[in-house]
């Protein structure tokens, strides 16, 4: 056997041994009351740890060829030209505003101390680098039922300063992106979605994503698939991508993959900025930028991972289905308002928000310590109202109108998991939990979970 041969068995051996160790692995039997139930998590198998061993065998510790075949198959997926890996979602959302205001966009770029519509009901890192370049959030109102934008509140919002909408889709949940994108168009506003929860999710038959200028990813473990932590930037222009990239990869001006030289064939022909004609173009820098690269490692898992997305979204949707059907039977929609599609929509659900009405009588910060004492899990709509936030009280930003909702939410919203770890015997103990907890608090006297 030649050595190229034996080598490739004992990749196959390692490989192999590696699935076998994850498939030995005991799985711990649920015991209501014992075992947590997490609002979200991970579900990985033995190809994705397979994948993982493959990778770490080329010993090629930055990105490589599970990178590459990463954002193409990523890509190709969401349904952009482009998909650009990067360490987290909060790194993309970074990397597609910084795209924005990069000097090649000319006139088209956003400057400091332009405008940013936004909401403040959602994660902090969808609008910090609005903040971080220099440029003013403008909050509107949410609405209860979906928890997302109030699109109606948009055009008043606008100003001779407004040149971008950022905004996520709320837990998986799409916002009206349709109407948004037309808004834009109509504005001449730049478009970034924060998909961040909501890969997968669609409106009017159609990816959220795929109807802005640039849109975000997270790759957590929390979310729809992982690589540990990573996150991608998607694109359609190629400008753009290439500007994600600069700033990406330390603000440079090549594009070189790794491990490659002289893609552009003039390496030492370039003349850029005051810099000496045929100064190397791997070291001229077009972009004040960043080191945010994955390694290959984390892009094997994420290959993986993406295999298995369409069979993990319909395990959410189920779940979601499965926890609304739960808790109508229990009579709970008339003490909680429970989440609703936004019309035309089919989320892609990352967490299941319920908001208590109004006069219950219910404190909800009691209910979600009593629902972690019982071994539920449960999460805040994250920073529940940004301009409450310590980090935001000397941030320069802009209320349109008023956060009656978002202030509702901060103070009465908190949700539970819909992740494909969760299945019926946890939904079960799930709703019969927050039921007795919600009948105890409203009367006063405890009733024992049966």
């Amino acid at each position: 056997m030649n050595s190229d041969n034996a080598q490739a068995d004992l990749r196959a051996e390692i490989i192999a041994m590696a699935r076998q160790h994850f498939n030995a692995r005991p799985e711990p039997a649920f015991v209501p009351g014992e075992t947590y139930i997490p609002p979200s998590g991970k579900v990985m198998d033995a190809e994705d740890c397979g994948t993982l061993i493959d990778s770490a065998l080329d010993m090629w510790l930055t990105a490589g060829r599970y990178a590459e075949r990463f954002e193409t198959e990523l890509a190709e997926k969401f349904g952009t030209r482009y998909a650009k890996l990067t360490v987290s979602g909060s790194a993309a959302n970074l990397l597609a505003f910084a795209c924005l205001t990069s000097w090649k966009l000319g006139d088209k770029r956003i400057k400091p101390g332009s405008e940013v519509i936004t909401v403040a009901a959602g994660f902090p890192t969808t609008v910090s680098p609005i903040v971080q370049y220099g440029c003013i959030p403008v909050f509107v109102d949410v609405d209860i039922a979906t928890h997302n934008v109030d699109v109606d509140l948009l055009e008043a919002a606008i100003t001779d300063k407004t040149s971008a909408v950022m905004i996520a889709h709320s837990l998986g949940n799409p916002f009206d992106v349709a109407r948004v994108a037309e808004f834009c168009r109509a504005h001449g506003l730049y478009l970034i979605e924060d998909c961040c929860d909501a890969f997968g999710a669609t409106i009017g038959g159609r990816q959220v994503g795929t109807f802005g200028d640039v849109a975000t990813l997270s790759f957590y473990p929390a979310h729809h698939i992982t690589m540990g932590e990573g996150g991608a930037v998607m694109v359609n222009s190629p400008l753009l991508a290439k500007t994600v990239e600069s700033f990406r990869d330390w603000g440079r001006d090549c594009y070189c993959k790794p491990g490659e030289d002289n893609t552009c064939n003039k390496r030492f022909g370039w003349r850029l900025g005051t810099l000496p004609k045929g100064y190397d173009h791997k070291y001229t820098y077009s972009h004040v930028g960043y080191n945010l690269k994955v390694s290959d490692m984390q892009a094997a898992v994420g290959v993986s991972q993406l295999s298995k997305l369409d069979r993990f979204i319909e395990r959410r949707r189920a779940n979601f289905a499965g926890l609304t059907k739960r808790l109508r039977e229990a009579g709970l929609d008339k003490i909680y308002h429970l989440p609703e599609a936004t019309p035309d929509s089919e989320p892609s659900w990352f967490g299941y928000l319920l908001t208590l009405r109004d006069d219950t009588g219910i404190d909800r910060n009691r209910l979600v310590k009593t629902l972690e004492e019982r071994k539920i899990g449960t999460r805040m709509l994250f920073a529940g109202n940004l301009t409450r936030q310590p980090a935001f009280q000397h941030v320069d930003y802009r209320v349109h109108g008023d956060l009656t909702n978002t202030d509702k939410i901060m103070n009465n919203s908190f949700w539970i998991g819909v992740w494909p770890g969760i299945d019926d015997a946890r939904m079960d103990y799930m709703v019969k939990v927050l039921e007795q907890l919600t009948r105890e608090m409203q009367t006063g006297s405890p009733e024992p979970v049966a």
